[in-house]
């Protein structure tokens, strides 16, 4: 009795710990700390939909078993949408699922002998696991685990297999550094990852592709903004796609407007196919797949051809293109593509019997672009020029048509233009660059197809011929008129006006068309001296437009600055210097001789001057991407540097700061050294300009000292901001200022870190000195980095803006240890210069603009 009894307890007591720590309704949804999955149990999510369990693939003969996700209400096969461990079986069983309170908040597989077979992934949060940390399965068939009941730790959908739900992500998250693939079962019988997998390829715009291996089968077609132009039929009345572009991630993912409409995207293995199946009467129906047809395989027809599946043969070279191999292409081999009917000449802009032009196709899927240059701020018109201004550039197009039908933004093309497709439908203007010749030849073609009847024809030359006599006549008698008022107008001032006050205001001074004969023979004599061509300001008055606010370009404390364009189509940048910037004729001329000395890839290119009366200007080269500031300091812009870009930029300035201090015929110190004054030429090469307040050194003069401190606080060495002394090294401290400013996208003056009062340069230290350098990176930076290449550009401007001149190193120095992984940067010490952020009373003081221009502070001594 006593024996009965206590076998009664230990029941008593074996089933009262089972059913606290082992048990699982199949009505719950959650594991908790105090269950426990095992052998053949399941958790079916709230609304019936998924069930999550382990399972044993079918046809699989040595009992290897896996956690998975499935469709819990289907009839027939179970259709595995997700597996957790496709890696690693669990191969002794039985195998069981828990969640572990041992590093965080993780889900654990064991198998029979108690061993680790797989474990989730490191949270996303913080902290350990808590009491009401659980893993709950959703009817979005997502797994989801929280650490806190409500702070999701980790999750399935950043893990997909083989196939993709409504709601989950494919794609790139780049700010909590996830890749989101979806890849094949190796086969039915077999879930580890096969060897076909579709996935994001960042680089240009994002472009999805499906490899098999690592060859490229399929791709989605270049993402324009509104839609994938290789899916330009991506549209369905119970679907809603979406492609999310921006700097912390790029992903495409899908909902169905119907909740109880069951589909999925699924790698296909065995078929190499992308497809989506959606449930129709109990039974799964593929209604869309990739690859259709033969045009939907990756670069079917070679480089610079398209596909076209209503022709035959299927293959077609681009207008202004013909097959490389007429004897392949004839035999249907098309993978060596097309090759150019006339070179590129590369010069003069088309339209005019010469240079290249462009000719648009728009029924096309846009070209492989995960190698083309994206830039986000450009006109179109200004993507042409860009175009146009690179050799190597063989079409553009715009980067974003979410606007309208014109869009925004520029994508170049300067490798061969792949994967194209002809489509019934419009997709988007590409501009193809050809060689004139070739265009007209096109043109012509083209209206051959058009020509009107004879008798019309007649009619139509007549009377075209008759307008443009009348419009000629017209435009004789305005030129006439014009030039007539224009020469009344100048006398009339030149006779009314000292030259002393010659009107306009303080800003800038009237242009005046009178001549000074001596000024004339001093600069006739300049121009052979420097050889640099002395313009007329009738040359300068055209080009500008009569100097037209719409030309207006920018305006520095020197004056305003203009674009234009000489008469032989040439662009330039006129700085036309206002009254204040105190400049006479004979140093204005000393400034020019001095600029025009100066050769340098880095160094922005004076093509000559213009003295005409109190008229001053410099004619520059124009640089089409501005200046290097209007890129790391605008929110959108910014994003287009990725690293090596702004690696690039870096180096540039440096060597061509080099040059001014150490390899030129003259020892030059800039004096204003500053992001608004390095220029982006086409292929964002830097520019040094802006040479108006720099100084000239002879034979082994170090430093000089001024009353006048001109320049731009924020990038001022404490040394010339203070005491007026200026060197070498004021300039490398600016260099330095602007290296932080490029790495971390913020201006130096008006960044503070507000819980602890620095300044950029102050900030920068700190971080250095906690090993915290790399926080520094601009967050709108994409792409990967390089970071010992990061590090070292840090030590370097950390260097450059010590306190003590003599510990800055020499611009040789910095492009040694910028250059070379193997050079030793020394460790920087404490920067310079911390103006706090009471402001208000320095700007006062020193004569700071509100827009940072250059400034003049007079120091009373």
């Amino acid at each position: 009795m006593r024996a009965r009894t206590l076998s009664s307890h230990l029941l008593l007591i074996l089933v009262a710990a089972a059913a606290f720590i082992t048990p699982l309704a199949s009505t719950t949804d959650t594991i908790d700390r105090n269950t426990t999955l095992t052998g053949n149990q399941t958790i079916l999510s709230a609304g019936g939909v998924y069930a999550l369990g382990f399972f044993t693939p079918d046809g699989a003969t040595d009992g290897r078993t896996y956690l998975g996700i499935w469709y819990a209400s289907i009839p027939g096969p179970t259709t595995v949408v997700w597996v957790a461990n496709r890696h690693d079986p669990v191969l002794n069983p039985p195998a069981s699922l828990h969640l572990s309170a041992s590093a965080g908040a993780r889900l654990v597989i064991l198998d029979g002998n108690n061993d680790t077979v797989w474990t989730s992934a490191s949270p996303t949060t913080s902290g350990n696991i808590t009491a009401s940390a659980a893993a709950q399965i959703l009817d979005t068939g997502n797994l989801v685990l929280t650490s806190d009941g409500h702070t999701v730790a980790w999750q399935s959908f950043d893990y997909p297999t083989d196939t993709l739900l409504p709601g989950m992500k494919l794609g790139v998250d780049i700010k909590a550094g996830i890749t989101r693939n979806i890849t094949s079962w190796q086969s039915p019988s077999d879930p580890s990852p096969g060897n076909v997998t579709f996935k994001l390829v960042i680089g240009g715009l994002p472009q999805f592709f499906l490899f098999r291996g690592t060859e490229r089968i399929y791709t989605s077609g270049a993402w324009n903004g509104d839609i994938l132009t290789g899916v330009p039929y991506l549209k369905a009345q119970a679907f809603t796609f979406q492609v999310v572009y921006s700097a912390d991630e790029t992903y495409y993912s899908y909902s169905i407007r119907d909740p109880s409409l069951l589909s999925r995207l699924v790698v296909d293995g065995a078929a190499t196919q992308l497809k989506r199946f959606s449930l129709n009467n109990g039974a799964w129906s593929s209604f869309w797949y990739y690859p259709t047809d033969q045009c939907d395989f990756y670069a079917k027809c070679g480089a610079f051809g398209f596909c076209d599946p209503d022709s035959s043969p299927i293959c077609s070279c681009l207008p202004g293109f013909v097959p490389r191999s007429p004897d392949q292409w004839g035999q249907h081999d098309w993978s060596g593509g097309c090759v150019r009917n006339t070179n590129l000449t590369c010069g003069d802009v088309g339209g005019g019997g010469g240079g290249d032009g462009f000719w648009v196709v728009n029924r096309m899927k846009l070209p492989e672009a995960t190698d083309a240059t994206v830039y986000a701020g450009m006109t179109l018109d200004q993507c042409r020029l860009a175009c146009l201004g690179n050799c190597s550039c063989g079409a553009y197009a715009s980067a974003n048509m979410s606007g309208g039908a014109a869009g925004v933004g520029c994508v170049l093309w300067t490798v061969d233009l792949l994967d194209m497709r002809q489509y019934p439908i419009v997709v988007q203007d590409v501009y193809l660059r050809l060689a004139q010749s070739d265009i007209d030849a096109l043109k012509t073609a083209s209206d051959n197809h058009q020509r009107p009847h004879k008798g019309t024809l007649i009619i139509i030359v007549v009377a075209t011929i008759s307008g443009a006599l009348l419009l000629l006549g017209a435009l004789g008698c305005c030129i006439l008129l014009t030039k007539k008022r224009r020469k009344r107008e100048s006398d009339d001032m030149a006779a009314s006006l000292p030259p002393s006050t010659s009107g306009g205001g303080d800003d800038v001074l009237p242009f005046r068309v009178r001549k000074h004969p001596d000024l004339d023979e001093e600069w006739r004599s300049a121009e052979k001296d420097v050889d640099l061509p002395l313009f007329d300001l009738e040359v300068i008055l055209a080009a500008t437009n009569d100097f037209a606010l719409n030309n207006k370009i920018g305006e520095g404390g020197f004056g305003p600055v203009y674009m234009g364009k000489l008469e032989d189509e040439q662009e330039i940048a006129v700085k036309r210097l206002s009254r204040r910037s105190m400049q006479g004729v004979v140093e204005f001329k000393n400034e020019v001789k001095l600029i025009a000395k100066l050769q340098h890839r880095n160094l922005v290119r004076l093509l000559g001057c213009c003295i005409d009366e109190d008229e001053r200007m410099l004619l520059y080269e124009y640089m089409h991407n501005q200046s290097l500031d209007t890129f790391i300091f605008d929110e959108g812009k910014r994003r287009l540097l990725r690293w090596q870009k702004r690696f690039d930029i870096i180096l540039g300035i440096a060597r061509g700061l080099q040059y001014l201090h150490e390899d030129s015929r003259f020892r030059i110190i800039h004096r204003d050294l500053k992001a608004s004054n390095v220029l982006l030429d086409r292929n964002m090469v830097p520019k040094i300009s802006d040479f108006g307040i720099a100084r000239m050194f002879g034979g082994d003069q170090t430093t000089e000292y001024t009353k006048k401190v001109i320049g731009t606080y924020g990038y001022m060495s404490p040394e010339y901001a203070m005491d007026g002394v200026f060197s070498m090294k004021s300039d490398i401290y600016s260099f330095g200022v602007m290296v932080l400013e490029i790495i971390t996208g913020k201006r130096n003056r008006g960044f503070y870190e507000v819980e602890l009062d620095l300044n950029l340069l102050r900030y920068s230290w700190m971080l250095w000195k906690e090993g915290r350098s790399v926080d520094l990176l601009d967050e709108a930076m994409e792409g990967s980095f390089n970071y010992s290449e990061v590090l070292r550009c840090i030590q370097v401007a950390l260097l450059c803006v010590e306190v003590q001149p003599r510990n800055r190193p020499l611009m040789s120095s910095v492009v040694m240890m910028l250059a070379s992984e193997n050079a030793t940067v020394p460790e920087p010490n404490e920067p310079g210069v911390n103006i706090g952020k009471n402001t208000s009373d320095t700007e006062s003081s020193h004569g700071l603009t509100s827009n940072s221009l250059t400034i003049t502070a007079i120091d009373a001594r």
